[in-house]
């Protein structure tokens, strides 16, 4: 097959459109077990995103992904990471990269007890360990400036 020299050929990595299947497959399941309604339609150009997996690695203000090449970020990117896989979001005026990791949950200990707080009237907050929070009385403070302000704005 011959193609004209005006059309403009892009390969696509396979996992983009395995990507969007899935998606669409978990919306749908979504749908029949009465989480959510029916997936909606998105069109073209609004919202648009793409997952990426595969041989991805990051540099320093790069990062290199399958198809497309080496793509500069604006941010440093960290170091020793491999991502698992890579959305590329068009939001607003830019695109966006954001990672999925895997990594080691981290066990940290309790640097606080656990307190109380009780909001009231009087005073804006108090704790159970006896500590008051008093709030700021604004309100009356202005007050009569607020007065002579709306006075002045009906005259």
């Amino acid at each position: 097959m011959v193609k004209p020299s005006n059309y403009w050929y892009y390969e696509v990595s396979k996992t983009a459109p395995q990507y969007a299947l899935r998606y669409l497959s978990s919306a749908w399941k979504r749908c029949f077990s009465k989480v959510s309604g029916m997936p909606k339609f998105k069109k073209k150009g609004r919202d648009d995103s793409f997952t990426l997996d595969g041989s991805i690695s990051v540099g320093f203000n790069g990062i290199k992904l399958p198809r497309i090449g080496w793509v500069k970020t604006f941010e440093i990117l960290p170091d020793n990471v491999t991502p698992k896989s890579v959305t590329i979001t068009k939001k607003a005026d830019g695109w966006f990269i954001s990672f999925k990791i895997e990594t080691e949950p981290q066990v940290t200990d309790k640097s606080v007890d656990v307190v109380g707080v009780d909001l009231g009237i009087k005073s804006l907050a108090t704790l159970s360990t006896g500590e008051v929070f008093v709030g700021a009385k604004s309100y009356k403070k202005l007050e009569s400036k607020l007065s002579r302000l709306q006075y002045r704005s009906q005259a």
